[in-house]
């Protein structure tokens, strides 16, 4: 018995001591980027369920802990939540590193519905889900015509290219995930290959004021960003189906999406359009059905200090292209852009035939960063994309169903930034970028190739300052330079080689002649230099007024097109001569804006200059009649020239349920040399919308829009003259003067209902062109042979759950 006292005595000693309850934990807590206390902050113990509260110098202590595990999860306001874990043995002192920095301030201000914008001091206007889910069915480019200033050029109604200022193409800069779109985006006839229900905003910066995704951006930026990811678990999506009257057409879109607490993400987006022949008021437009498909899969993890992120995109646009717009003989021709209605008129089909372009564009991208304490965050990012195009002209016999141009694009980019955020006022980033790019035409089409196999090498440095002198004034400054090298192999026909004078200015560059000399394969090489600047400033007068001024320079070498284009373009219908003597055009721009908020207004006023040297543009100089048929000839040129103008966006709430907007804008483009107007400028736009919402009507909205297109008056005159000879006559053939001003009403109107505690249906009702009117829009490039669209009834229904 004793013994057993002895032993049950020595057991509850042992316990005892093992369960030492007189530890003592202190902490202190510090911002990650520059090591400054972080006070009055909340700390909540699990293992005990009690709270402590750091002071000034951001120290807190916890007494009285046992030893084993302790968890602690810390709270402050702007400030990431954080949980740490620790095992106590002994009296313990931990620094713990939260983040406390306004880059996270931005991401809070996302939830409080704050545009999030890319830059400080460049002209930028955010678009949200909210207004980009309207054009579910429809094209980024048709999404974007939201913002003042940005326009479109298009090739029918399935082709839309945004153009910013006047400027498009190879001039703007497009970004997917922080992907540059790398697309044989060149002419006006190759629409961007985004899927716009993938994007959750979109940020348009007009001219090159984000030096970090490039410095050619003379026209701006497009930034297409995905949902932010949200360190809670959730599960949450949405399903979109829209059907539409003009085209007889069906968009069906889903994304789901997974977020865990612990920073672990996933979603899934996929998308199907189809739409048959489109109508005007008068007439059906033969042959412009489209079929789109594309999915997307984006996944990782995320916290504050480090995080990686795969993402992968596929999407697939077959497009018809109006079949009035091929031409068989130059009489043809000039009667068809004579004529107020195409020459080939057929019933509605959704058969999509020749002429028409089958492109599919495929995008991984492998993206990982790491946050560094009192230094900042590195990003590591590797990107690859296949671009494949397919033109099919009208062709007889074995080659019905031969693409006319096979294209195929391959892009290799690796790119690391650095950004040093370890100070509150300043924020400093610099980075790299290396390309290597592929562009492989297969000969197997039975036609001369358009554009040449080549390779292409870019590299890029960069560097920018952001400070914040006081809390009304915020400059910036960046550098950047950009190295491009273009390899290509091209077979010329002797003649035009001649023709153009390249005997005499590029003979070192002929490899080969064959053909008994009737063609020569050259080996034209070119590498450019390019220097690219910013500086701004953003000041905020008062809560009312504000103010940001930028100017940029930007230079932007020729693209495969403009140099080598040699031949008939199937799908613009047209042939199409570059021209190796080109060199890197030169920008320098400068703008200022005015900002107005105080409710019940708002207002923002942008202006404009652009004056860019060595401007390239393709303007039509003839006609050339092919064995395919009789083609308008458009040559690349260059001259020096100018842009400016003015854009107007303002708000007014009248009372509780109306508002009314305006969006205008002016631009205008001059080519210096010739002192004649650019071509394909847009004239001056007005968009006024009346919208009147409830919210206790099922959160109601219903606006009413007026579209006015006035006539553009400065023009150049590139109409020719022809001889017919079947009449023996010369004709003029007008492919200059634009057609007349047009107005253009559209309604929209949206409900929501609740159908559980988690869900609810949006459906959605809009009319476009509610009139019906009949016009044509200077720019788009098939206003030579038809009207443009009629009216157009679409109902979409949104479930989101």
């Amino acid at each position: 018995m004793t013994r057993l006292i002895i032993g049950l005595v020595i057991a509850i000693s042992s316990f005892s001591y093992s369960q030492n309850c007189s530890y003592i934990f202190l902490g202190e807590l510090k911002d990650f980027h520059d090591g400054s206390p972080i006070e009055s902050a909340t700390i909540y113990q699990k293992e005990n369920d009690k709270y402590a509260f750091s002071d000034l110098d951001g120290k807190f202590k916890i007494k009285n802990l046992c030893a084993g595990p302790l968890t602690l999860t810390i709270s402050h306001a702007n400030c990431e939540t954080k949980t740490v874990s620790f095992n106590i043995n002994s009296d313990t002192f931990k620094t713990i590193l939260i983040e406390h920095h306004i880059e996270e301030l931005k991401e809070v201000s996302v939830v409080a519905h704050v545009d999030k914008k890319e830059t400080t001091t460049a002209q930028e206007t955010v678009l949200k889900e909210q207004t980009l889910k309207k054009y579910a069915a429809l094209s980024i480019g048709d999404a974007l015509k939201e913002v003042a200033g940005v326009s479109s050029i298009s090739t029918g109604s399935a082709i839309v290219k945004p153009m910013i200022n006047g400027l498009h193409s190879s001039r703007l800069i497009m970004l997917n995930n922080n992907v540059r779109l790398q697309d044989q985006d060149w002419g006006i006839e190759h629409a961007p290959n985004i899927d716009v229900n993938v994007a959750s905003q979109i940020s348009v910066i007009k001219g090159a004021g984000a030096l970090a995704y490039g410095g050619d951006a003379i026209g701006g930026v497009v930034v297409v960003n995905p949902e932010r990811v949200f360190l809670e678990d959730t599960l949450f999506g949405k399903t979109t189906v829209t059907g539409q009257s003009n085209g007889r057409g069906y968009s069906l879109s889903t994304k789901l999406n997974k977020y865990t607490a612990k920073g672990w993400f996933a979603a899934v987006q996929g998308s199907l359009k189809q739409n048959g022949d489109f109508e005007t008021p008068d007439y059906n437009l033969t042959n412009t059905g489209a079929k789109s498909k594309g999915f997307s899969f984006r996944g990782g993890k995320h916290n504050f200090e480090s995080g990686f992120e795969i993402f992968y995109s596929y999407l697939n646009n077959e497009i018809g292209i109006l079949k009035a717009s091929h031409i068989g003989s130059i009489q043809d021709l000039v009667t068809a852009i004579n004529s107020r209605e195409p020459l080939v008129i057929e019933d509605f089909s959704y058969d999509i035939n020749a002429p028409k372009q089958d492109v599919t564009h495929q995008l991984f991208k492998a993206m990982y960063y790491k946050r560094f304490t009192n230094f900042g965050k590195v990003n590591v990012q590797y990107d690859y994309q296949n671009n494949q195009r397919y033109e099919y002209d009208i062709r007889v016999g074995d080659d019905k169903y031969k693409p006319a141009l096979d294209l195929e694009l391959n892009t290799h980019t690796v790119m690391t930034d650095v950004i040093l955020d370890a100070f509150s006022k300043t924020k400093v980033k610099f980075g790299l970028m290396g390309r290597y790019q592929n562009n492989f035409p297969d000969p197997d089409t039975g036609i001369r190739r358009l554009i040449p196999d080549y390779d292409k090498y870019d590299f890029g440095i960069y560097t920018t300052a952001e400070q914040r002198l006081n809390t009304n004034l915020t400059v910036d400054l960046g550098f950047r330079y950009d190295y491009n090298r273009i390899d290509a192999k091209k077979y010329y026909i002797t003649s035009r080689w001649e023709e153009r004078g390249y005997d005499e200015d590029f003979s070192d560059i002929i490899i080969d002649y064959i053909d008994s000399g009737t063609q020569l394969l050259a080996n034209p090489v070119f590498n450019y230099h390019n220097f690219s600047a910013s500086a701004g400033f953003q000041y905020l007068l008062n809560e009312h007024h504000g103010f940001i001024g930028n100017y940029s320079l930007s230079s932007r070498p020729p693209n495969a097109s403009e140099l080598f284009s040699d031949g008939l373009h199937h799908s613009a219908a047209r042939i199409e001569l570059g021209d190796l003597r080109l060199t890197k055009e030169t920008s320098n721009r400068v703008s200022a804006s005015y900002n107005y908020t105080s409710p019940p207004f708002k207002l923002t006023t942008e202006v404009f200059y652009n004056r860019i040297a060595n401007f390239m543009y393709i303007e039509p100089t003839g006609i050339e009649q092919t064995i395919r048929g009789a083609f308008p000839v458009w040559s690349y040129l260059q001259t020096d020239a100018e842009l400016y103008g003015i854009d107007l966006s303002a708000d007014y709430h009248i009372n509780e349920h109306f508002k009314f907007s305006n969006k205008s804008s002016y631009t205008v483009g001059t080519n210096i040399e010739d002192d004649k107007p650019l071509i394909n400028i847009p004239g001056f736009k007005t968009l006024n919308t009346i919208t009147y919402t409830n919210a206790n009507w099922k959160q109601f909205s219903a606006s009413l829009s007026s579209d006015w297109n006035f006539e553009q008056t400065r023009y150049p005159d590139n109409n020719f003259e022809t001889y017919i000879a079947a009449t023996e006559e010369t004709v003029l053939v007008d492919v200059s003067t634009p057609p007349s001003a047009y107005q253009l009403l559209n309604l929209y109107s949206e409900v929501t209902l609740k159908t559980s505690a988690k869900t609810n249906l949006n459906i959605a009702l809009s009319v476009n062109n509610l009139l019906d009117t009949k016009y044509r829009a200077y720019l788009n490039r098939l206003r030579y042979f038809a009207d443009d669209l009629g009216r157009n009834v679409m109902l979409q229904l949104q479930f989101n759950y």
